[in-house]
């Protein structure tokens, strides 16, 4: 492990979704521990998203603003909002450029899948049917975020290809989520890595899914079709449960005929950037910016 994440893992909570609210405190509580993030360089604004039910969102608009993101926050489809996600939404606006539409979508276990998908995909619909008045292009609007957000990413890029939806300029796939089956060698072999191991992302699923079985439009590794897919960024952690499968994802989206930047980040765990001090965390966070700033400017 990188010598700097190393010093913090001690320090590391272990997640526990067994009490989804409990878990939400816990995580809530963390975000709030970290310093606010400055937005002087862009204007943030909250507003609702008309759909069934109403969504919210939060905008993040750097001056001056290139393209849009929908951007979802991690939390293995159970924890996080969109107070949680204000440092990493206001650092993806600050290093890409691009206008941040922060998604408050539905949590599981309450609303199973596809809860949040619909949610996502009503303010992807929003946000290109509204392009003018958001001051964006409508031929640029990737979709993105960490986690279990980013597996959701690709659930809506799925979405709106299968449907004939709203142009996706580009997905970016942090750490992503992407597999409920757990048969990878990663899947199999993390049981105690740092924040999460294999048992917290099967409770994730569980909570996902609910009663249904998983599914393509769930679990976007169980797609057999993943042609005409917008181009990707997937970056995964060394050390993290969910490394294969994105790893997978990536070369079969290639093989597929799409265009994949992968980047596997050496001595890292999953969610391990948020150790802001350590070099790696700051050169990963980096990269998301600066891969979402080229996406969006061609």
């Amino acid at each position: 492990m990188d010598p700097e994440l190393e010093a913090f893992v001690s320090m590391v909570p272990r997640v526990d979704l067994t009490d989804p609210d409990a878990a939400r405190k816990n995580y809530a509580m963390a975000a709030a521990a970290r310093p606010a993030p400055d937005t002087a360089t862009m204007d943030v604004e909250d507003r609702t998203v008309p759909a069934d039910p109403e969504v919210a969102v939060r905008i993040y608009r750097p001056r001056p603003a290139q393209g849009a993101v929908v951007w979802l926050h991690g939390g293995g489809f159970v924890m996080g909002d969109l107070d949680t996600e204000h440092l990493w939404a206001t650092r993806i606006a600050e290093g890409s450029g691009a206008v941040v539409i922060s998604v408050d979508y539905r949590r599981s276990p309450e609303n199973p899948f596809p809860a949040a998908l619909d949610d996502i995909y009503a303010v992807l619909a929003w946000a290109a049917g509204n392009a003018a008045g958001l001051g964006i292009d409508p031929e640029r609007i990737a979709v993105g975020g960490h986690s279990a957000g980013a597996g959701l990413a690709a659930q809506v890029a799925l979405r709106a290809r299968d449907r004939h939806g709203p142009p996706v300029r580009f997905q970016l796939l942090n750490e992503p989520e992407l597999d409920d089956r757990q048969q990878t060698w990663s899947q199999r072999n993390f049981t105690d890595t740092p924040w999460i191991d294999r048992d917290v992302v099967a409770a994730s699923w569980r909570h996902y899914l609910g009663s249904a079985p998983g599914t393509p439009e769930a679990a976007p590794a169980r797609a057999a079709d993943l042609s005409g897919l917008p181009p990707a960024y997937i970056a995964t952690a060394e050390f993290d449960p969910n490394r294969d499968e994105a790893i997978e994802y990536g070369l079969r989206l290639l093989q597929a005929g799409v265009s994949v930047e992968l980047h596997q980040w050496p001595g890292t765990f999953h969610g391990s950037q948020a150790i802001q001090s350590a070099e790696v965390s700051q050169r990963q966070v980096a990269a998301l910016g600066a891969v979402l700033r080229r996406a969006l400017a061609r």
